[in-house]
């Protein structure tokens, strides 16, 4: 375990993929794990890129990437992938349009399988974000699966989130069904070389001209992946969020809120995992199903019937 991670904080990327392995797999040693490895961060600035599937986010990874390595900044890209329904593993679409990096030292690609978790990302996603700053990267960009209005997790991690637009998709409209725009530290109006782009920025701007902002407006940025324009211009405007938490102190305050709730997101789970512990011990379910079938109890007198008889706080 200690050599793994003395590995990981020397810089060693096969180390460092397969302690992420280690993560997805939920391998017994993982808490050990995280608990060796939190010392050594928080000093990644992590980025978000989501929107609705086929928008380009990507390709708009791949080219906001490069013009981040053009700075001398490392980078580790986190693709969550759809779920293969035979290996469990992520399909690897993403990492396909990300080739021009597989032989940069200063970029890291992983690509993990949602393996059933909603709202766009992999449960184990938070812990592999941790490896890559302890991997000592300076940039984490975690690319979502692209579930369009389901897709809200990614704020409890990122430090600025950018949502992906694509002209002629209706993606404006859906902003505001999905709610989306509440999400969004900036916009991206990927394919921008394509008709009713500018229509497109106009919408997203009247929508943000009726929203009360406090203290940050939302920038809309146009990009076309194919030609790169726009790509420096949002690499500045990450910049100016990223100075903006800064300077207001709305960082630190991003930063222990979700320190809070991923303690309590750890709390319920160990919970969980007792309990289910202990009543598969029991060898009482079978004979609960039995009863809630047969009308002879409900499910939340079964429930409290079981905290009680367990853990008696009931």
């Amino acid at each position: 375990m200690d050599d793994l991670l003395n590995k990981v904080l020397e810089g060693d990327r096969i180390a460092a993929a397969r302690m992420i392995t280690m993560i997805e797999n939920d391998e017994e040693a993982k808490n050990e794990l995280m608990s060796k490895i939190y010392p050594y961060t928080g000093h990644a600035y992590i980025i978000g890129v989501t929107g609705s599937p086929g928008a380009g986010k990507s390709t708009l990874t791949d080219k906001l990437v490069s013009e981040i390595r053009h700075h001398g900044l490392t980078v580790a890209i986190i693709a969550i992938d759809p779920t293969s329904p035979f290996s469990g593993g992520a399909i690897l679409g993403d990492r396909i349009r990300m080739q021009s990096h597989y032989l940069d030292p200063g970029v890291f690609i992983r690509s993990m399988g949602t393996r059933g978790s909603l709202g766009g990302l992999s449960r184990a996603t938070n812990e592999a974000v941790k490896v890559m700053d302890a991997l000592g990267k300076d940039i984490v960009i975690i690319e979502t699966v692209g579930v369009g209005q389901s897709e809200f997790d990614i704020m409890h991690i990122a430090n600025t989130t950018l949502v992906v637009l694509t002209p002629g998709a209706g993606d404006a409209i859906q902003t505001i069904k999905a709610g989306i725009m509440e999400i969004a530290d900036i916009f991206v109006v990927n394919k921008s070389d394509l008709e009713g782009s500018d229509r497109v920025k106009m919408e997203v701007e009247a929508m943000l001209d009726m929203k009360k902002t406090n203290g940050w407006r939302p920038p809309v940025v146009q990009t076309a992946s194919i030609s790169g324009n726009g790509f420096q211009e949002l690499w500045h405007k990450i910049l100016d969020h990223k100075n903006y938490l800064e300077s207001s102190g709305h960082l630190v305050n991003q930063r222990k809120k979700r320190l809070e709730e991923e303690a309590r997101e750890i709390l319920e789970h160990e919970v969980k995992k007792h309990v289910w512990q202990a009543v598969e011990a029991s060898g009482e379910w079978e004979q609960i199903v039995e009863s809630l079938y047969n009308k002879e109890m409900d499910p939340y007198t079964a429930a409290k019937k079981l905290i009680a008889a367990h853990f008696n706080i009931l």
